[in-house]
């Protein structure tokens, strides 16, 4: 058992088990796409923790991406339109 763990214990911290993070590890690895595609069904905890920062971090990009295009259409569209009204939801 690492030291982290038992020093959180110590402290009040609810105790995780090592089940219930292989668990979520688990869970983890059915969400990323990059894993889930992937033939083999061994991989290491490490990997799928840098997966999902990786995939996180193309989501976070992804959502910037679209915000920007839908700013930029909205500052070609007439203000008081109603597809301005849509695109401002959308931005909210």
């Amino acid at each position: 058992m690492s030291s982290r763990r038992s020093g959180s214990r110590q402290s009040g911290v609810a105790r995780i088990t090592d089940d219930q993070i292989a668990d979520l590890v688990s869970k983890l690895q059915q969400l990323i796409p990059e894993i889930r595609n992937r033939r083999s069904d061994k991989v290491s905890s490490s990997t799928v923790l840098q997966e999902t920062c990786n995939y996180i971090r193309s989501l976070h990009k992804e959502v910037d991406d679209l915000s920007d295009r839908l700013s930029e259409l909205l500052a070609s569209t007439d203000s008081d339109s109603a597809q301005a009204a849509i695109i401002r939801s959308l931005l909210m």
